[in-house]
């Protein structure tokens, strides 16, 4: 026979079955938190580069590209047509001022000069020639007017006595006529002696100096030419590195060629390049900083390519410390040249992060978690970015790159 089962009974098994699926719910409550806290994304603290935000001073600066160049460079060209005969020096040799790096060969030239001298010494001697002929002539001309003047000094004479003569009632008015009259023409002869003579000395000068221009002027073209062949000796122009040499023996240069390049890597400069439409922050005498690495190299921009090319404007920057440690001819740098200067604004460690003005999203720490946040930005230089909105003095903001995350609204931080 069945017994009915007592309400204290009931109740216990109520209580067992209660606490049986409360543990189980709070077991799957327990796993879904668990599994949910293993989903979330998060990030330790070591491996992130965090800035704190401050107010102070910004040095505005625009940001280019640069390349490291000698300080000085030349390139050595053929000044005449010919071939390379022997070669002395090989590329990353250094060479003393006036080492000999190659030969070219100069037969052609030499012969050249060769008959330039000669031809040299003949309109030295055709002047000379001149001179001898043109001082003969005027000699002649001056022995004509002594004679002219001495016939001229005796019709006087003649004159004067057919004068006194004439006046003592010796004489006859047709002697003293004749007497003027041969006077007269004496002194119209004189004249037109001494108008030529004149006209000769003046034609002697002018062939003169136009045989002495053309002497000077063909001297001058000696001298080009001996200093063309005189460059032709391919010598270094200074105390150098070799860097380029066309080593090819027999090879054909055109005159105009490049032969051979020598830099002084020693001292070296920057070689700076930005778009063009930041072209008005750049101009010679503004301070500028070059990073290589960690390293900060001050200087200053010495000359400014007025003339965009392909969207871009060259500039060169003269480094206070040209000889330092870190410098290698090619090596690449990021320049950044001041132009403004800014006071008490906020502001943030620059980074890979910053590219230019703009909105941006950045992970701003609170507690043990990142959040993201839209802030603006403006001026930057090489040590910190200008913030305009979105953050305040004393938030502590990642600034290292987040690309990674950039769909996550929140990050844990470990």
């Amino acid at each position: 026979m069945d017994r009915e089962i007592s309400k204290e009974v009931r109740r216990k098994e109520q209580r067992k079955q209660i606490i049986r699926y409360g543990s189980i719910a709070g077991g799957i409550v327990l796993l879904l938190a668990i599994g949910l806290s293993f989903l979330q994304t998060s990030l330790k603290r070591k491996d992130l580069n965090f800035s704190t935000i401050d107010t102070g001073t910004i040095e505005v600066s625009a940001n280019a590209s640069g390349k490291v160049i000698p300080a000085f460079e030349e390139i050595i060209n053929s000044p005449i047509p010919s071939r390379i005969m022997e070669v002395y020096k090989k590329g990353g040799d250094p060479v003393e001022m006036g080492t000999p790096i190659l030969k070219l060969d100069l037969q052609s030239a030499e012969t050249e000069v060769g008959k330039l001298v000669d031809e040299g010494r003949m309109k030295q001697l055709q002047l000379e020639q001149l001179q001898v002929t043109s001082r003969n002539k005027l000699s002649e001309m001056e022995m004509k007017l002594k004679v002219s003047r001495m016939e001229l000094n005796r019709k006087e004479v003649e004159l004067r006595n057919e004068q006194y003569l004439d006046s003592l009632g010796a004489g006859t008015t047709d002697k003293v006529r004749q007497a003027e009259l041969n006077y007269h023409v004496g002194l119209l002869q004189l004249t037109e002696d001494e108008q030529r003579y004149r006209n000769e000395q003046a034609l002697v000068e002018a062939d003169l100096k136009v045989k002495e221009l053309e002497l000077s002027i063909f001297r001058t073209s000696l001298a080009e030419a001996r200093r063309t062949l005189e460059d032709a000796q391919i010598r270094s122009p200074r105390k150098a590195i070799l860097t380029y040499v066309n080593n090819e023996i027999g090879a054909q240069v055109p005159q105009g060629s490049k032969v051979a390049i020598v830099s002084d890597l020693s001292h070296f400069k920057i070689e700076g390049e930005i778009a063009d439409t930041y072209g008005d922050r750049i101009a010679v005498g503004s301070k500028a900083v070059v990073k290589i690495g960690n390293d900060q190299l001050k200087g200053t921009v010495s000359d400014v390519t007025p003339l965009s090319k392909n969207g871009v404007i060259s500039f060169t920057v003269q480094l206070e410390e040209d000889n330092h440690p870190r410098l290698r001819s090619g090596l690449k740098t990021d320049v950044y040249v001041m132009n403004a200067i800014k006071d008490g604004v906020m502001r943030i460690a620059n980074g890979s992060y910053y590219i230019g003005k703009g909105e941006y999203e950045l992970f701003v720490v609170k507690g043990n978690q990142l959040l993201k946040r839209k802030v603006r930005l403006g001026d930057s230089n090489f040590e910190y970015v200008e913030v305009v909105s979105g953050l305040q003095p004393g938030d502590e903001v990642v600034v290292s790159d987040m690309n990674d995350f950039k769909h996550k609204q929140k990050i844990k931080l470990l």
